[in-house]
């Protein structure tokens, strides 16, 4: 029996990477073939973001460039699963004939069986059933990241409800993994040649509410740094009102934990928080700002912003603008409010204009470009340590890595102009010069 070749395209953001992980892991090797080269898949795989607008179109535009591969002929399957399926599914079947079975957030089980259906039926499948499902260290899983580096899901769903967010209408409620669990998925990740963890969730800071143990994400933080080759774990995702000061001591005294947060705040102006339904006003924002940069004073800070929420005023968007001149964050994302349908901030009042939404999204990220590069100026000759990722994108003369203070994709990079580390080295760098993004800098040390 020849094997089957399957290409899967993993769209959105990291928890969906390891969602992606978990389909392949599936996909018994005694049938199927992965392969990268869509023109060679004869089943390819979608898995989609919904998140917003931007992210819907993107998964739609996918999965219609993926259908001239279904008309020629050479892919004899075309399965879309995640999150587009979940929020949309009877509308997408409709729209997209050309789909076999579409699947939801938690089917990834179910991937052969319906495979099988399909190849018996003949008739287009929906399997999307309620977001209930939790992998742990036992589920199969393909790893799509370097050898070196892993995203680790600790937590499935939110219930934190958002007042923009759909998050869980797709994902469903807050779901813990086990400390247990978790520490033995990163043993197997590290005696497999990781050093890098990225910790992820839709909220980090939640981990073990829902499990009733005493579980938190503290009390994994100090299972997870007695993994004797474990080398960095870097923290995303931590909303701000769960930031403890235990764990702020914890990225203080703990080598292992990367000295960098990923802190959504979302706005500053407390009439925009609470429509947004976030549990945290402004002076506490402020307070829990100035504790985390007195106790851990090289730590990088990352966060996100929405502009044009609905009923913002130019007041208001000045004040967020004021606060992020006032360079507290290392590194920004903003993004412009998108009305999503389901959700409850959709139905207010004063929605603003898409022109000006995106006006005031440049002078944010203006703003925090000038912050950025003065930031990198002040490592100017400094030793940092770098994660070699491999040759650059720009240019296969040099090597470039990231340090303890970028995290994979969303962040930028360290370019190596000197030293010739390898790949999945941890090693020593000087910078020499910046960008508003990266650093440039040469090798003074030996890899790990």
């Amino acid at each position: 029996m020849n094997k089957e070749n399957v290409c899967l395209i993993s769209l959105g953001c990291p928890k969906n990477l390891v969602d992606s992980e978990v389909i392949l892991g599936h996909l018994n090797s005694d049938r199927f073939n992965i392969t990268n080269d869509e023109e060679q898949a004869d089943i390819l795989i979608i898995n989609t973001c919904a998140f917003i607008s931007d992210a819907q179109e993107e998964s739609v535009d996918t999965i219609l460039e993926a259908t001239r591969f279904k008309e020629d002929g050479s892919c004899k399957l075309l399965i879309v699963c995640g999150c587009l399926p979940q929020r949309y599914k009877a509308d997408l079947a409709k729209e997209l004939p050309e789909v076999d079975i579409f699947m939801g957030t938690g089917d990834a089980v179910r991937i052969v069986e319906l495979i099988d259906e399909y190849r018996t039926s003949k008739q287009q499948l929906q399997a999307v059933s309620a977001p209930t499902a939790l992998h742990d260290h036992t589920t199969p899983r393909v790893k799509a990241s370097p050898f070196y580096t892993s995203y680790v899901k600790i937590a499935e769903g939110c219930s934190n409800c958002c007042s923009y967010c759909i998050i869980p209408q797709l994902r469903g409620p807050l779901r813990s993994r086990t400390i247990a669990s978790v520490v033995a998925e990163v043993e197997a990740s590290v005696q497999a040649g990781v050093k890098e963890i990225n910790l992820i969730a839709q909220d980090i800071t939640a981990f073990g509410h829902d499990l009733k143990d005493g579980s938190t994400l503290e009390k994994l933080l100090r299972e997870l740094v007695k993994i004797a080759d474990l080398k960095w774990i870097r923290l995303l995702y931590a909303y701000p009102d769960g930031v403890t000061d235990e764990l702020i001591d914890l990225i203080a005294s703990e080598e292992k934990i990367c000295n960098y947060l990923d802190l959504p705040l979302q706005h500053i102006d407390d009439a925009i928080l609470t429509k947004m339904n976030r549990r945290i006003d402004e002076q506490q924002l402020r307070a829990l700002i100035q504790r985390i940069r007195q106790r851990v004073p090289n730590i990088t800070l990352r966060t996100s912003f929405i502009v044009g929420f609905p009923g913002e005023t130019e007041a208001q968007f000045e004040k967020l603008l004021d606060f992020v001149n006032e360079g507290h964050f290392d590194r920004v994302g903003a993004f412009c409010y998108s009305q999503e349908d389901g959700t409850s901030a959709a139905q207010l009042d004063n929605q603003i204009d898409e022109e000006l939404k995106e006006q005031r999204q440049k002078k944010i990220m203006t703003a925090q470009s000038t912050i950025s590069l003065t930031k990198h100026h002040a490592l100017l000759g400094q030793e940092i340590d770098v994660l070699v990722d491999g040759f650059s994108e720009e240019t296969d003369l040099l090597l470039q890595g990231r340090s303890r203070g970028q995290a994979p994709d969303v962040d930028g990079i360290v370019y190596i102009t000197a030293g010739q580390p390898n790949i999945g080295d941890i090693v020593a760098i000087t910078v020499t010069d910046t960008t508003e993004y990266d650093l440039i800098g040469e090798m003074v040390g030996e890899g790990e």
